[in-house]
């Protein structure tokens, strides 16, 4: 997977949030980067500005769930015209601490990166299941 930048930065993004490593996930974005959520949760801020608000705000989320990762599915990958911008289309799967079954979140994730780093993401995940509608079983 790592034959560009584009998809070594996708690579190393999915071991930080497999591993839930905020301080990993936040060294892959601008110190100026921002991280948007479009779809609203009532349990998310609709955006983190900056590298250590990426930071923070992962570490508090993760900290904060019984949920674990593990295992991000790629649905589909697509190349912009724009040779910053790539789209990816998963879903993520994991277990819920203490209880039987497990979840799958599906999402679309949108990543701009320059020089090496993560300058904007915009992070589509279904808002109903992260902010508490994780069924007890996958479909």
């Amino acid at each position: 997977m790592t034959d560009s930048p584009l998809l070594d930065v996708l690579a190393r993004f999915r071991r930080a949030m497999l591993a839930m490593d905020a301080d990993a996930l936040a060294d892959l974005y601008a110190p100026d980067a921002v991280h948007e959520f479009p779809f609203r949760s009532p349990s998310f801020p609709a955006r983190y500005e900056g590298q250590d608000a990426i930071r923070a705000g992962y570490g508090a989320a993760w900290s904060a769930t019984p949920a674990r990762p593990t295992e991000i599915e790629e649905t589909g990958l697509h190349h912009s015209t724009d040779p910053e911008v790539l789209v990816v289309e998963q879903t993520v799967r994991g277990e819920i601490a203490g209880r039987d079954g497990e979840f799958a979140i599906p999402g679309l994730l949108v990543l701009r990166v320059r020089d090496g780093l993560i300058v904007h993401a915009r992070d589509y995940m279904d808002a109903l299941a992260v902010s508490g509608g994780l069924h007890d079983r996958t479909e």
